[in-house]
């Protein structure tokens, strides 16, 4: 490995510095591209991390914003296939799949919203649960959310329908 050119950053930036590189190629081929890489000190650890990039255009500050968020992307695509259960999709075709994923999303910020706004402190695995059990009775969301396991209301009354009155001619 060779480091073409090295740049520092001023006192006080995340990033420490950045080189160019060209990785020496197997057995004296063809010359490999060249790379990026990006030295970023990490506050929250207390580490620098490395990153190794092919982009040699994009700020070296919205590399280190981009590898910064990946792990929350990661970690929530990670919530959708294990809380859902989205394993297969149903429909093959491209606007199936886009649906399939909005309605997913979709699905899991309002149960992270609910979770937000809950204050019994729920773990994500346990509201999603209790949310199929309880998803066909009755009960104010809110009240639920904050005390899942009180007694619930009495049902209200319920229509009844009886079709000899309804079909009953004149």
């Amino acid at each position: 490995m060779r480091g073409w050119s090295r740049a520092r950053w001023p006192q006080g930036s995340p990033i420490l510095w950045e080189d160019l590189i060209r990785l020496n190629s197997p057995r004296g081929g063809a010359p490999l591209p060249l790379l990026r890489r990006i030295v970023v000190w990490r506050e929250d650890r207390q580490e620098e991390m490395e990153i190794l990039t092919n982009h040699l255009d994009w700020a070296a500050s919205t590399l280190s914003a981009i590898y910064k968020s990946r792990w929350q992307i990661e970690l929530f695509f990670k919530l959708l296939k294990q809380h859902l259960k989205i394993k297969t999709f149903v429909g093959t075709s491209a606007n199936a799949m886009q649906i399939q994923i909005w309605t997913a999303l979709i699905a899991i910020l309002v149960v992270r919203y609910l979770q937000f706004r809950s204050r019994f402190g729920w773990a994500v695995s346990n509201l999603v649960a209790l949310l199929r059990l309880d998803l066909f009775t009755y009960r104010d969301l809110c009240e639920w959310l904050n005390g899942p396991f009180d007694t619930p209301p009495q049902p209200a009354a319920q229509l009844e329908f009886h079709l000899d009155s309804i079909c009953a001619p004149g």
